[in-house]
């Protein structure tokens, strides 16, 4: 029989909320003494001045674990993000963009901005828009109920991070799978690392047909502009972050969004209102920080921390749901409300790793919370809340289904 691992404090969640533990560590200490699962110490920052503080200094915390950490975010180089088919030798050449440093990251990052600007996302804004009614026309046509993941949140940003990357959306039910695995604490690490490896072999093969026959969307477009700039095991990485990340994220925001909504009808009521679309996406991002943590950082030297003393070379983990929750950021924050102001929150990190998707993610859901609920205005639950499943072992957070009826 198959043990229940027990996830460590800064993954666990009580329904929509962090648990109590993690808010009792914000309120005692800046920075407390944890053991991750592979048995790594770390420091854990929960507060959102020192999660600000440690993500903005690239100069005093790396994004690179050092040999002498290992563990199942870096250990050997082999992880559920980045291939263990470089032997662990040159890990910058993996492509995992969220594990560089400068000056190799701000080479990579500046390639791909461009197609991440509100510029772009205004091109494309038709397209999605158009995706996004596509799969409400489905899932009108199929009857009067369905699984909101399965019908909306996921197919949606799927189908738009396939288009934009290039990547065949027929394929999309391996891709799909492997990234459950990659993301999924609760099953052994080795099969998560063979996930890894699995869909980093599928991308890789897909940059090599583009570069035979550069396609029209981002991953030609990179080959015919910066073909001498990126290897191909560099391309492959981040296009195998950005396919993950591009639907992963913005998939369980839509279906944890949308249950919290119904759940809450003043403050559907506030999201139905077009005047208030954006800033009501800000206050969910804010108050559901799907992302539980990001790469954990190094000290490169020593350093203080909100009166902690860390050792050069001692990792940090940090708390994005504490953080954004914190009393310093705003009053009241353990309650939602599409009101609120505050567009300093952390759900996409800061500093030089912020979130490159993040105005892609922010214009689809734009899009599609104001949609389905426009399409179909007596939207509800199918079945009593307690039966609603959450991804409780997943690195990032989200529901499993959501059953819904209209």
């Amino acid at each position: 029989m198959t043990e229940t691992p027990i996830m460590p404090v800064h993954i666990r969640r009580d329904k929509f909320d962090p648990v109590a533990e993690l808010t009792k560590m914000r309120e005692e200490a800046p920075l407390t003494g944890v053991t991750l699962p592979w048995g790594t110490k770390a420091w854990l920052a929960t507060r959102y001045q020192e999660v600000r503080q440690v993500l903005g200094d690239a100069t005093r915390f790396s994004n690179q674990f050092g040999a002498g950490n290992r563990g199942p975010l870096q250990g050997n180089n082999s992880t559920p993000f980045s291939s263990s088919s470089d032997g662990g030798t040159k890990r910058m050449e993996t492509g995992f963009l969220l594990g560089y440093d400068p000056p190799d990251h701000t080479r990579l990052r500046k390639l791909l901005t461009a197609e991440f600007t509100v510029a772009r996302m205004r091109r494309i804004r038709p397209r999605v828009e158009a995706i996004v009614t596509e799969h409400l026309d489905a899932m009108a046509a199929a009857g009067s109920s369905a699984d909101l993941v399965s019908a909306f949140a996921l197919p949606v940003p799927s189908l738009v991070i396939c288009e934009l990357l290039g990547v065949p959306y027929d394929e999309r039910d391996e891709f799909q799978q492997l990234s459950r695995d990659r993301l999924n604490m609760s099953i052994d690490f080795e099969r998560r690392v063979a996930a890894g490896d699995q869909a980093r072999a599928y991308m890789a093969g897909l940059i090599a047909q583009q570069r035979k026959e550069p396609g029209d969307a981002m991953l030609g477009m990179l080959i015919r502009e910066h073909g001498d700039e990126i290897s191909d095991n560099e391309l492959t990485g981040v296009a195998d972050l950005l396919l993950l990340a591009g639907h992963e994220t913005t998939s369980n925001m839509l279906g944890l969004g949308t249950l919290l909504l119904l759940r809450e009808p003043d403050q559907l009521a506030l999201m139905r209102d077009p005047a208030r679309v954006d800033g009501a996406v800000e206050e969910l991002l804010r108050y559901l920080s799907v992302v539980h943590t990001v790469v954990p950082r190094v000290a490169i030297e020593d350093v203080t921390i909100g009166g902690q003393s860390i050792k050069a070379g001692e990792p940090v983990m940090c708390s994005l749901p504490a953080a954004n929750r914190d009393p310093a950021l705003g009053d009241d924050l353990d309650r939602v409300d599409l009101t609120r102001e505050i567009t300093s929150h952390l759900a996409f990190g800061h500093g030089i790793h912020h979130c490159l998707g993040a105005p892609l993610a922010r214009m689809e859901m734009r899009i599609a919370y104001p949609a389905l609920f426009d399409r179909f205005p007596n939207l509800r639950l199918a079945v009593p809340f307690e039966d609603v499943e959450f991804r409780a072992f997943s690195v990032v957070f989200g529901l499993t289904s959501l059953p819904v009826a209209w």
